[in-house]
């Protein structure tokens, strides 16, 4: 008997880490109807991105992919050198090359368990708004990082260019993405998907709140609400777990490091149905 479609997620693959890559390997589901969310931190090189978003097109109906940090780092290492706005244009054009579906990409509609829906990937950075209590400004809050020890590897290999900041391209991004937001059938909901939380709340729980520096920005705080978000799914923390916000389920679906994930005794990548009724994971 045939199932229903679902609607499945990971994040944080990072498949430069030889366990993670053996579970990328052996990651598919019981389903060939199914759809998969990637949202963000596959790699930091274009060979490993390509290996991995091919591979997991090859074993899903639909793949959809939201761009993380990692993904958007120059390492000197890589054979593809671009920066900033032109490297994650390049990487559109390779997911595209895959039949992978991008934030450039019109939204695709899911019609399987729990839909119709609007799937939406996003991308939109940060703008160093989620500051420490006490910091007024971007350059505080970064001295006070700083000062605990805590800088995110961003400030040294995620380029803005050709913006004058992270903030600068954020801002871009953030507006751009709420015009097409905007564009989307008022009739269907949606599935929200951005590597960084698109609400503070997750980082709350950080065991370094400096780092919720580079997490996200106030301004998509209400983006669940205005577009009437089924779930929204996001990564970046390596925190897996589900919070309620206004009623919308947020859910982070980091796979993450084999040191994070080890402890947890999984054998296998998790897919996380985000269509689900209830909240069992």
């Amino acid at each position: 008997m045939t199932r229903t479609p679902r609607l499945l997620a990971t994040s944080d693959l990072h498949v430069t880490y030889q366990q993670n890559r053996d579970f990328v390997r052996d990651l598919r589901s019981d389903s060939p109807d199914d759809w998969l969310i990637v949202a963000g931190d596959v790699a930091e090189k274009f060979e490993s991105i390509e290996w991995t978003l091919s591979t997991l097109r090859g074993r899903f109906r639909r793949v959809v992919w939201s761009p993380g940090n990692h993904e958007l780092w120059t390492v000197k290492d890589d054979a593809n050198q671009s920066r900033g706005d032109d490297r994650y244009r390049q990487l559109v054009e390779l997911c595209r090359s895959l039949d992978v579906l991008t934030p450039e990409d019109e939204y695709a509609v899911f019609e399987g368990a729990g839909g119709p829906v609007a799937v939406a990937p996003l991308f939109t950075l940060y703008d160093y708004t989620f500051r420490p209590a006490g910091t007024v400004d971007k350059a505080s809050a970064l001295a006070a990082a700083q000062e605990a020890g805590i800088m995110c590897t961003d400030e040294y290999f995620l380029h803005p260019d050709p913006y004058a900041s992270r903030e600068e391209w954020s801002w871009a991004r953030i507006e751009e993405t709420e015009r097409r937001l905007s564009a989307v059938d008022p009739a269907l909901r949606t599935v929200l998907i951005n590597h960084w939380p698109l609400v503070r709340d997750p980082t709350f729980v950080l065991r370094y709140p400096e780092f919720a520096l580079w997490c996200g920005s106030e301004r998509t705080a209400d983006w669940h609400l205005r577009f009437r978000a089924a779930v929204a799914v996001y990564g970046h923390l390596h925190i897996p777990r589900t919070i309620r916000k206004d009623g919308v389920r947020f859910d982070e679906v980091s796979l993450g490091y084999p040191r994070e994930w080890q402890p947890r005794g999984w054998t296998g990548a998790p897919l996380l149905d985000v269509l689900r009724e209830g909240d069992d994971r």
